[in-house]
């Protein structure tokens, strides 16, 4: 085939394919692309010029490109579907687990005494250094590091269970 004669079937046909995909796809876009490719196809393997032929080959191999877009996104939908529902599901399931495992941090820092408690909770939550939380309770430094790390066995060993 001739630069001259394919650009004789691309002004001929080009619209007409792109609006058979068209119709087929409802996608503007994806009708364009295949209609394309339909011509590149054509132009690489520079099949003969038959002026009935050429049409009929042109709408064939449009829609042979069609069907297998189609049936890749068929492929894509199912498989994002599949992911998002395992995705959701896992989900579920990490935020039920971290619901059950605060509570039952909640239920340990309830049965902490107190000083022990305050001590854990300003480290913890106000991100005070300890010589921060023995100045504000007025302790020594010493009583904060005992009392965190009792606060913290205690912890430890309740979180295991």
């Amino acid at each position: 085939m001739t630069k001259k004669e394919f650009k004789i079937i691309y002004d001929l046909y080009f619209d007409a394919i792109r609006r058979y995909i068209y119709y087929r796809s409802g996608n503007e876009e994806l009708a364009t692309d295949i209609a394309q490719e339909t011509f590149i196809k054509v132009w690489e393997k520079q099949f003969e010029y038959h002026p009935n032929k050429t049409k009929s080959l042109l709408y064939k191999i449009a829609l042979d490109k069609y069907i297998t877009q189609y049936r890749k996104g068929k492929v894509e939908a199912k498989y994002l579907n599949e992911l998002k529902f395992n995705f959701t599901e896992e989900v579920s399931t990490n935020y039920l687990e971290y619901q059950e495992l605060q509570v039952h941090y909640e239920k340990i820092l309830a049965k902490l005494p107190e000083k022990q408690r305050e001590v854990f909770l300003m480290s913890r939550l106000e991100e005070l250094s300890y010589k921060e939380i023995a100045e504000r309770l007025k302790i020594g430094v010493k009583a904060v590091e005992k009392r965190m790390s009792l606060a913290l066995g205690v912890l430890k060993q309740e979180i295991k269970v």
